[in-house]
């Protein structure tokens, strides 16, 4: 099984900074893709950024050029780098690790979800 913990949500003013850390755990083999959602009361789910392990990354139109994501292969670890943060940007992240293989079987692919963090932007 597999396990993933977010942590780095909390509440900043209009323009400021957050930095979101998401660490997989447990019996993993390879992780392909790993990235970001978003979703509020008033919103589904929607994609924030994603990354691969190869380092080829994707973003919504709304957060290019003010979010980063990195990731660190060897700890398993996706990171979302949040600058000039808006009031719309609040909502309960969540980590996803796509395509993930585990060492009892590496030849099935699972995806798997964090619990998410709350990211509120606000004055």
């Amino acid at each position: 099984q597999v396990q993933l913990v977010e942590s780095g949500g909390g509440l900043v003013q209009p323009g400021g900074s957050l930095r979101l850390s998401c660490a997989a755990s447990g019996n993993v083999f390879s992780i392909r893709s790993m990235g970001w959602y978003r979703q509020t009361p008033w919103r589904q789910r929607e994609l924030v950024a994603t990354i691969t392990s190869r380092g080829n990354t994707n973003y919504a139109d709304s957060v290019k050029g003010r979010f980063t994501v990195s990731r660190d292969n060897g700890k398993n670890t996706v990171y979302l780098q949040m600058n000039l943060l808006k009031a719309d940007d609040t909502g309960v992240y969540y980590c996803n690790a796509d395509r993930v293989t585990t060492i009892s079987d590496p030849t099935h692919e699972y995806a798997y979800w964090g619990l998410g963090t709350q990211v509120t932007v606000s004055s």
